[in-house]
């Protein structure tokens, strides 16, 4: 009962106005990039279907160009409320880890679903993080894992927008 008490009082003071704590995810938590990513499965173009702090404004897009380990990307995207536009080349750091043009920090995919059509990208700090899907709309399911994997990385998916 104490520990219930306890947890409820740290959840009450969690911040939710990410303009002043500046994150979407608990940066205690633990956070993992796909390590088994086949950079091949990327290329091509994504549409997004969510993000954290995206009721601001809409959906965007992707599109990964080039060959694995020379992938570049070109994105218009919702992140955190703003749209977002930038290209050039996505540089690999690790498994799963990259950093992109004109976004802070690095970008890590924190999972991919088998068949390769859906992306959840994230940071390590939790500045943002937003969902790319292609061939339609997002199935209850992908959406139901895709929220799954964000809170094991120690996302707030109340933050969270599906379109």
């Amino acid at each position: 009962m104490i520990l219930l008490a306890a947890l409820a009082a740290l959840g009450a003071c969690t911040p939710k106005n990410r303009e002043l704590s500046g994150s979407y995810r608990n940066s205690a938590a633990p956070i993992y990039s796909t390590a088994t990513l086949d950079e091949a499965r990327l290329i091509g173009a994504w549409t997004q279907v969510g993000g954290f702090g995206a009721a601001e404004c809409d959906p965007g897009g992707a599109e990964f160009t080039g060959q694995p380990g020379a992938l570049g990307l070109t994105y218009h995207l919702c992140l955190s409320g703003r749209q977002t536009s930038a290209g050039g080349a996505l540089t690999t750091t690790g498994p799963g880890r990259f950093t992109a043009p004109d976004l802070p920090g690095e970008l890590w995919l924190l999972w991919v679903d088998t068949d390769a059509r859906t992306l959840v990208f994230g940071t390590p700090s939790g500045a943002y993080g937003f969902v790319l899907n292609r061939g339609g709309a997002l199935p209850a399911d992908r959406a139901r894992a895709l929220r799954d994997i964000l809170v094991w990385n120690g996302y707030d998916t109340d933050a969270l927008t599906l379109w």
